[in-house]
């Protein structure tokens, strides 16, 4: 993790473009992987849409959902992506022809959260009925391999990379499940679990509140090495994400803002408080995987900001 402070001040000031055909609120938007310039956002509205960040171009609409878009995950080729939300299905779609490769089926609530495996062979689903299931995309049968059922509430949170998977529930715990080692353990944070994000190493994650706290955990021992507050999340899931390098942590907030501290010593980075930068809750950031200083915000006002340093 970087020890360097790269200061990502002053967003108002740093908008490139605003990305607004969805109708209603934007619950989720993804970068492609690896230093591809696309974005990938889901809504209300029952739509996925493909966007160039670049030109504010929307590419493709991806239209087969009947209900809310809440979580999507791009493969590590680019060339597939998942969805899910209120259908109780997850959506795997081809994204050049914009059709859906495979349905899969076997929650009995709606679908918050989705994310593939390193080398997308196995897709794991997160539940309002509680359940992760982990879903085999080599294999012809279409029953999950397995399912993880300790939640005692909506899981709303979902990380899977080097052999752990990490959930977050509406019951105050982040699980961290080690899937060689078949271990489980799980951390009481005392607040509904809105978000996990993971540092690229593995070696420590940021767990979003409904207590307006961002917390940054050790993954190893489940302590906690530092909050970030400021921001107001109380009713909302508003997702963290950590700034270039990791230097940083970034939330958006209930009020229309986009929080940033030093990941050092948590202290809010200037202009504090910052300014309104959506109209309503910002539901998501996610800082671009290789781009020097370049992240997207997703609100419930229907749009996708790009920002850029």
């Amino acid at each position: 993790m970087a020890t360097s402070t790269h200061n990502p001040t002053a967003l108002a000031r740093n908008l490139h473009t605003t990305l607004s055909n969805h109708k209603g609120p934007v619950h989720v938007a993804r970068y492609a992987k690896g230093s591809a310039k696309y974005v990938l956002s889901g809504g209300q509205d029952r739509t996925v849409r493909l966007w160039n960040p670049s030109t504010g171009a929307e590419i493709k609409v991806y239209a087969a959902h009947g209900y809310e878009v809440l979580s999507l995950t791009v493969s590590h080729d680019n060339n597939r992506f998942a969805s899910s939300g209120g259908d109780r299905s997850v959506f795997l779609w081809d994204v050049s022809t914009g059709q859906t490769i495979r349905r899969i089926a076997g929650h009995m609530g709606k679908i918050n959260a989705v994310e593939f495996n390193d080398d997308t062979s196995v897709l794991a689903s997160g539940s309002y009925d509680s359940t992760v299931r982990l879903w085999d995309l080599r294999a012809q049968n279409r029953q999950p391999i397995q399912i993880l059922e300790e939640a005692r509430d909506a899981v709303q949170a979902l990380h899977i990379s080097h052999g752990t998977i990490l959930t977050g529930s509406v019951d105050g715990h982040v699980r961290a499940y080690d899937l060689r080692m078949g271990q489980l353990r799980s951390d009481f944070i005392g607040a509904p679990v809105t978000a996990v994000t993971s540092a690229q190493d593995g070696q420590s994650y940021l767990v979003t509140t409904l207590d307006s706290n961002v917390r940054l955990m050790d993954a190893a021992t489940g302590k906690m090495l530092n909050g970030f507050k400021g921001h107001k999340a109380e009713g909302y899931r508003c997702r963290s994400c950590f700034g270039h390098g990791e230097a940083s942590v970034i939330c958006g907030d209930e009020s229309g803002t986009i929080w940033a501290w030093d990941l050092l010593d948590a202290v809010p980075l200037p202009p504090t408080p910052p300014p309104k930068v959506h109209q309503g809750v910002v539901l998501w950031v996610e800082h671009h995987p290789t781009e020097d200083g370049e992240m997207i915000s997703a609100g419930a006002d229907g749009t996708v900001k790009v920002w850029r340093h």
